[in-house]
């Protein structure tokens, strides 16, 4: 764990904020976004995730290795009600 660092919770415009260090930023890493929580007795600030960062990498690098096939060819059903009921207007 690293050293600890104070700072003063200030005044911008109607609300307050805290002043990161720029050695802080940098060593976790935090750009334009962050998330920010709360547990317990501690303020969580975060890196901002995108929760699907890489999929495209991801579906290619699939496709490469034949695993993205869909797993059912045909989807089953447990009543009639496709067949007898539906109609396309």
């Amino acid at each position: 764990m690293g050293s600890t660092v104070k700072a003063r919770i200030v005044k911008m415009g109607n609300s307050k904020g805290v002043r990161i260090p720029k050695t802080i930023l940098e060593q976790l890493g935090l750009g334009a976004e962050v998330e920010l929580s709360v547990r317990e007795d501690q303020w969580v600030i975060r890196p901002s995730r995108k929760p699907r960062k890489d999929w495209e990498e991801q579906f290619e690098q699939m496709a490469k290795r034949g695993d993205d096939l869909l797993l059912d060819e045909q989807a089953v059903s447990t009543t009639n009600w496709d067949a007898d009921e539906w109609e396309w207007k």
